[in-house]
C-alpha cells in the first residue's frame, strides 16, 4: 500500500523484516516441539535460537538464484546457524511456515483494526448522546419522509459498527489457525503432537483438517468481514456527504487553518474525507472478491492464491486501519448545524405529518382508500402552492367533520416522532 494510506503501526506488520520474523517464530516453535520429544538435542536447540537471525538483504539475494522465498530464507538461516541448521524445517513444507505465519500477521493486524473500531464506536456513542432529541429531517429516496433526531442517526451507525466489530472479531478468531502437517496434510514426518505443541507456543489453534495449506474460506471470512466494515464506513460517509451539500448544510467537515478546498475556487470547503473513505471502501470490497476467488484451489493446493495474498493481506488491513482512523477524526471534528436542520424541515411545508393525518382518519373509522386520497389531495395542494400542510388540513371541512378541531391540533407536534427515542437508545446501548 502507498505511504499516503499507511499508518506506521500497521505498516510495520507488513514489512519483509516482520514477515520473515513471523516465519522464524514458526520455525523456532517447531524446533522447540521436536526438542521436547528428544528429536533435537538441547544444545542444538539453543544454538539455533541464539544464532538464527533475519537478514533481509541476504534472503533476497539468495532468492535471485533459488526463485523460492522460503528456501532462500532457510538457506540464510543455515549460513548463520551452521551444522545444527539441519534440524530447522524438519518435516515441514513451505506452507506450514507461510500459512502459520500468515495467521500470526493477520491476527496482529486484526487486533489493531479492532482497536480502531472501538475508537469509532466511542465517538459515535458520544455523538448519539450529545445530539439526542435534536430534530432533523429523515429522508427516503433523498426526499423528506418524517422527522428523526440527529442522535438517532448516529445511534443507527453505532449499532451497525457493533455488528461489524462482532463479525470481524469472529473472523480474526477464525483465522487464528495454523498447520504443521507436512506436504499434503498427512503428517509424513511431523506428527499431530508436534503440530499441537508448536501452535500452542504461537497461541494458534490447530486446523482440524489441513491439506498443504490452511483452507482459504478462513481468509475469505476475514476479508469479507473487512469489506462489510467498509460498507458501513461508506454508508456513514454517503450520509455525511449529502448533509454537507450547500442546499442542505446540516453538517460540515472540520476545516483546518491553512486548508484549501479548490485550486480554482477559494470559497470551496469540500467533503474530502467522506469522499476519500467512500473510495477506499471500494478497494476493500474488491480485495474481498479476490479472497473469495482464492477458495477453489486445485487438489491439495496450488499457488494461484499466493500472489493475490501478497497484495490483499497488507493492503486491506492497512486500508481498514487508515479508513477507521480517518473516519474517527472526521466524526470528532464534525460541525453540526441544528438551525439548518430545523430550516430544512420546514422546506416541505409540514408534509411529513401526512401519515399521522392518514392514521387518525383510519382510526376514526373512515375508509382507508378514501382517507389516503383525501390526505394526498391536500398534500399535493400544499406542495404546489407552497403553503402549510397542517393549515390546509385544519381548514378542510371534511377533516374537521371526521376528526374535529381539537384532535387536528394534536397531530402537528414534531416531537411526537421522538416519543420512542429512549427505547431505541436503551436497546442499542443496553442502558
Amino acid at each position: 500500500m502507498i505511504e499516503r494510506y499507511t499508518r506506521p503501526q500497521m505498516g510495520k506488520i507488513w514489512t519483509l523484516e516482520n514477515r520473515y520474523r513471523a516465519w522464524l517464530d514458526v520455525e523456532i516453535a517447531v524446533c522447540k516441539a521436536w526438542a521436547e520429544e528428544g528429536r533435537i538435542p538441547a544444545e542444538s536447540l539453543q544454538n539455533i535460537i541464539s544464532k538464527a537471525a533475519i537478514d533481509v538483504d541476504r534472503i533476497l539475494e539468495i532468492e535471485e538464484t533459488t526463485r523460492h522465498d522460503v528456501i532462500a530464507f532457510i538457506t540464510s538461516l543455515e549460513e548463520k546457524i551452521g551444522p545444527d541448521a539441519r534440524f530447522v524445517h524438519l518435516g515441514c513444507t513451505s506452507s506450514d511456515i507461510v500459512d502459520t505465519a500468515g495467521s500470526l500477521l493477520l491476527v496482529q493486524a486484526g487486533r489493531i483494526i479492532l482497536e480502531d473500531i472501538d475508537a469509532v464506536l466511542a465517538t459515535l456513542k458520544d455523538m448519539a448522546h450529545k445530539y439526542k432529541g435534536m430534530l432533523c429531517m429523515g429522508r427516503s429516496h433523498g426526499i423528506h419522509a418524517e422527522p428523526v433526531s440527529f442522535g438517532l442517526k448516529m445511534t443507527g451507525f453505532y449499532a451497525e459498527f457493533v455488528r461489524s466489530r462482532e463479525r470481524f472479531a469472529a473472523a480474526v478468531e477464525d483465522v487464528r489457525t495454523g498447520k504443521i502437517s507436512g506436504a499434503v496434510g498427512t503428517y509424513t514426518i511431523v506428527t499431530p503432537a508436534i503440530e499441537k505443541a508448536a501452535l500452542d507456543m504461537l497461541n494458534l489453534k490447530v486446523d482440524p483438517h489441513s491439506t498443504q495449506i490452511v483452507q482459504r474460506d478462513r481468509y475469505a471470512h476475514y476479508f469479507t468481514a473487512l469489506a462489510i466494515l467498509g460498507g458501513g464506513i461508506e454508508r456513514l460517509c454517503v450520509e455525511l456527504r449529502h448533509l454537507q451539500r450547500t442546499e442542505v448544510l446540516e453538517v460540515e467537515e472540520g476545516f483546518a487553518k491553512g486548508q484549501k478546498g479548490s485550486s480554482a475556487m477559494p470559497h470551496k470547503k469540500n467533503p474530502i474525507s467522506a469522499e476519500n473513505l467512500c473510495g477506499l471502501s471500494r478497494l476493500l470490497r474488491s480485495n474481498a472478491m479476490a479472497s473469495l476467488e482464492n477458495q477453489a484451489l486445485w487438489h491439495e493446493r496450488d499457488i494461484s492464491h499466493s500472489s493475490v495474498e501478497r497484495v490483499i493481506m497488507p493492503d486491506s488491513t492497512i486500508l481498514a486501519d487508515y479508513a477507521l482512523h480517518r473516519l474517527n477524526t472526521l466524526l470528532s471534528n464534525l460541525v453540526v448545524h441544528p438551525d439548518n436542520m430545523l430550516r430544512n424541515m420546514e422546506c416541505s411545508f409540514g408534509l411529513y405529518f401526512s401519515q399521522r393525518v392518514l392514521t387518525a382518519l383510519i382510526d376514526s373509522g373512515h375508509p382507508r382508500q378514501e382517507s389516503y386520497v383525501a390526505v394526498q389531495k391536500l398534500a399535493m395542494q400544499s406542495w404546489q402552492t407552497r403553503t402549510s400542510f397542517p393549515e390546509l388540513v385544519m381548514a378542510d371541512a371534511t377533516m374537521q367533520d371526521v376528526l374535529g378541531k381539537e384532535k387536528l391540533k394534536e397531530l402537528f407536534d414534531p416531537k411526537f416522532y421522538l416519543r420512542y427515542e429512549d427505547t431505541v437508545y436503551s436497546r442499542v446501548f443496553n442502558d
